[in-house]
């Protein structure tokens, strides 16, 4: 999955150390019989945003303000998955979700160009408007004095 096991690489610019990560098993949810009831499968992620070290102030104010409701008070980002019976894939699945989240919390979206329509647009709105006034024109009723 990863080249260097020691990071987990967000984007192209940033990597987060997985010693930040914290790992907890506990039991799932929901039916499943025996084995959800014996077993620690479901998989929680926490990982503190506010005290890392692998970001920087911009990218800790971008995550904060884009994952304000799922950061708790201290700035703990908590993830969790319980899809699989597997502890593993969970692990795994939860670390993907994570990277992609943060990754989509850092995007920094186009800023928008202002356009003007074009002539043909204008002309064509027109034309579309003029139709429509014939149409509703044409179930008005018709005077008999005309």
């Amino acid at each position: 999955m990863e080249s260097d096991d020691s990071q987990i690489p967000i984007d192209a610019t940033l990597s987060i150390p997985r010693h930040e990560l914290t790992y907890r098993a506990t039991r799932s949810s929901g039916p499943g019989g025996q084995h959800v009831n014996t077993s620690s499968t479901r998989v929680e992620l926490t990982w503190n945003a506010a005290t890392s070290s692998a970001l920087m102030e911009e990218q800790r104010l971008r995550i904060f303000t884009k994952l304000s409701g799922r950061i708790d008070g201290e700035g703990v980002l908590r993830l969790t998955c319980g899809t699989h019976r597997s502890q593993a894939r969970n692990r795994d699945e939860v670390t993907e979700r994570f990277r992609s989240v943060l990754a989509a919390a850092l995007r920094v979206p186009k800023s928008r160009r202002r356009t003007r329509p074009t002539r043909a647009a204008k002309e064509a709105r027109i034309q579309e408007k003029k139709k429509r006034g014939e149409v509703k024109a044409a179930r008005r009723r018709v005077d008999p004095a005309e």
